[in-house]
């Protein structure tokens, strides 16, 4: 055996981050006791080198792979480690480590319990090295069992994605309070076709302040670009998902519906990716085909008049017939202004005058009033129990602090008691925000209808798309003809106003009429438009 005094050293330390390291020291423990050793054995170390890389595959670390360089080049002729598998975990790094040994180029492996010299038996350094790598691999197996049965209890065996958050206590996914509706008013920005995921990621970090969740490698940035078309792709917020190429029904709460989902997809285009479009146009991406389901999209073609010799610029919808199992025979396509005039005629039909918006609104602030009333109630009511929980809480500490129950019992029944609190704070706060939420859309409903047929002919492309999205939902054409599936708030407009303004015209034309007649049908009118509305939030 060569001696030791002879032979120079590099100090190998590694830790991976992964779970077959978490019985290992840390780097720092193993060069104290390392050095310690080279000190009892008279060991030389030339150079200490540190790695924070996993060893289940080769070509992964490059420090290690320096090291055995720069041993073939002769700065060094042993490596002093903690245990072989600091070496290698993998057959490819074994080998070559072998190899060297055999060849006289390595001429000592020292451990913290053992020495590996060129003349050992070839066959022991082989079952030892194959042991770590049988660990790695008998690791993998037992993990990937326990997450399949994760899955198949309807977890998702990986990170939750935004809006939800890992409960390592029970093992579960639950609802990020913090950036829960966050999240949900991405979706639904999505959903309106206007805004496009670098938009939306733009608001969140700039307007909201949105920060993603703080993790040991990673997070409490703003939301990244890849992130948010991630986070749009990602079938986890309709309830399901996916893992291993096998769809799950998830145990989670759902954020969205597969429509929603669906919707939002084909918006993104196939694969989740934007549509390339040189061209920008209103509609494209609302409205679908009634016979083969397939999306209308528009074109924008250019035409020479003979007449003049001037050319002119057309756009056409049509369908895109991607859908090839279904044969589809819209082959006319429709050109916006045909497209636009049905829009009208439909904005028309859901159009009010000036006066009834004001007499709703004015309906409307005084049920408002009495919303405040009952908000006050339930307010009451929420903040009692958000003390009591808080009491229950302080009583457990006080319990853990005598001794009358152990850690495990403690952690537990606090983390619950937590939970309640975060919910009753948050249904306070939409309780607060409950009636003003209501007062300001149903104010936007009859400002919609009072306006926005004006705003749909004078606006520009956004605010048109705005309009025509604000009129229903599920959207199709066939035989060039529009079909809205309309919103509920607009139905009392259509069936109860044409009527209403009718007799609005006539009393306001009758010559028959004293002011203070004319005043009590109006009071009549009023109450008859207010009936058609169910002009409260519950």
């Amino acid at each position: 055996m060569e001696n030791k005094n002879k032979i120079t050293y590099f100090l190998y330390a590694r830790k991976s981050s992964e779970s077959e390291d978490r019985q290992v020291q840390s780097i720092d423990d193993q060069i104290s006791r390392l050095k310690e050793l080279a000190n009892n054995l008279g060991i030389s170390i030339v150079e200490i080198l540190t790695e924070a890389k996993t060893a289940k595959k080769p070509y992964c670390r490059p420090v290690f792979t320096e090291m055995l360089e720069r041993i073939d080049k002769g700065e060094a002729q042993g490596i002093l480690c903690w245990q072989i598998n600091r070496l290698s975990r993998n057959p490819v790094d074994s080998g070559t480590l072998g190899w060297m040994l055999q060849q006289g180029a390595l001429k000592s492996i020292q451990t913290i319990d053992r020495e590996y010299l060129p003349d050992d038996n070839v066959l022991l350094f082989n079952i030892e090295t194959g042991q770590a790598n049988q660990f790695i691999i008998d690791l993998k197996k037992n993990s990937m069992r326990g997450m399949i049965g994760k899955a198949d209890r309807g977890w998702l065996p990986s990170r939750a994605p935004l809006g939800y958050l890992n409960d390592k206590l029970e093992h579960t996914i639950i609802e990020d309070a913090e950036r829960f509706h966050l999240v949900r008013k991405m979706w639904d920005m999505m959903l309106t076709g206007n805004y496009t995921p670098p938009q939306i990621r733009e608001i969140a970090n700039t307007e909201w302040g949105f920060i993603t969740p703080k993790t040991k490698r990673s997070g409490g940035t703003q939301i990244g670009n890849s992130s948010i078309y991630r986070m749009f792709t990602n079938l986890f917020y309709t309830g399901m998902f996916e893992w291993h190429s096998n769809a799950y029904k998830g145990n989670h709460t759902p954020m969205i519906s597969l429509e929603e989902y669906d919707r939002v997809q084909t918006i993104l285009g196939r694969d989740g990716k934007p549509r390339a479009q040189t061209h920008e146009f209103a509609y494209t991406g609302l409205m679908i085909c009634e016979v083969c389901g397939s999306m209308y999209t528009a074109t924008e073609k250019t035409k020479i008049i003979k007449t003049t010799g001037k050319t002119k610029t057309y756009i056409y919808y049509h369908c895109t017939r991607r859908k090839k199992s279904v044969v589809c025979d819209q082959k006319s396509p429709m050109t916006l202004k045909k497209l636009e005039d049905q829009i009208d005629i439909e904005l028309e039909r859901h159009t009010i005058l000036p006066k009834f918006q004001q007499w709703a609104l004015e309906i409307l602030n005084r049920s408002n009033d009495k919303e405040i009333e009952e908000r006050t109630k339930v307010y009451e009511t929420q903040n009692k129990l958000l003390i009591e929980t808080q009491k229950e809480l302080d009583a457990l500490t006080k319990m853990r602090y005598r001794e009358l129950i152990d850690d495990e019992t403690f952690i537990k029944e606090r983390d619950e008691i937590k939970m309640k609190i975060v919910k009753f704070k948050t249904s306070i706060k939409e309780t607060e925000s409950r009636a003003d939420k209501w007062l300001e859309l149903t104010e936007k409903t009859f400002n919609f209808a009072c306006y926005a047929r004006k705003e749909f002919i004078t606006g520009d492309l956004n605010k048109k798309r705005e309009i025509f999205s604000a009129l229903g939902q599920n959207f199709s054409i066939k035989d060039q003809k529009v079909h809205i599936n309309q919103n509920e708030w607009l139905v009392p407009i259509e069936k109860a106003y044409p009527a209403l303004e009718t007799e609005y015209k006539r009393l306001e034309l009758d010559k028959t009429l004293t002011d203070t007649m004319r005043k009590e049908c109006f009071a009549q009118l009023i109450l008859t438009w207010g009936a058609y509305w169910d002009l409260n939030p519950d």
